[in-house]
């Protein structure tokens, strides 16, 4: 026996356009009300706070891959929550901090995490302990995350003393 034997044979009623066009045309948004459309671009607003000063680093971010590796040939300071290489450049260029963490330490998620303590410790740490003209970076270990924030600064203001001496 067949599983279509008790299939209906007569067809659907026919049934409209998925889309039927309106005579008015679309009557969803009028045209032309409403207010005038906008001239040119509009003028930035400035926000004058405190803590988006604070949040300012004073240094700027190393972004490209020739900068860190040629980090990599400078002095290196080993601690629990993570690595520091310095390498002092001879360009008048202001102090400079690159942060990365390998996949081994843990997903995207966990990199991240760490990579945030790791600049909010150089935001608050670089400013008065860092080298001046030079590349600063740090690369993430698996304490860091656990690390007490307090006791992860102060062994990045210890690891720059090292690195300076």
């Amino acid at each position: 026996m067949s599983d279509e034997a008790d299939l209906s044979t007569e067809q659907a009623g026919a049934r409209p356009p998925s889309r039927v066009p309106r005579t008015d045309g679309d009557a969803g948004r009028p045209q032309g009300a409403g207010q005038p459309p906008r001239q040119g671009p509009r003028e930035a607003e400035r926000v004058d706070e405190p803590a988006a000063a604070a949040r300012t680093p004073a240094y700027l971010h190393l972004r490209a891959r020739k900068d860190f590796v040629a980090a990599n040939a400078g002095r290196r300071a080993p601690t629990p929550g993570f690595v520091l290489l310095v390498r002092v450049r001879s360009d008048d260029a202001p102090l400079r901090a690159g942060f990365t963490v390998t996949k081994k330490i843990g997903n995207a998620v966990v990199r991240n995490r760490l990579k945030r303590r790791l600049r909010a410790a150089a935001r608050d740490v670089l400013p008065t302990n860092g080298v001046s003209h030079a590349d600063h970076v740090l690369i993430g270990r698996a304490d860091g995350l656990t690390r007490d924030f307090t006791v992860l600064k102060a062994d990045l203001a210890k690891a720059l003393l090292r690195c300076v001496t």
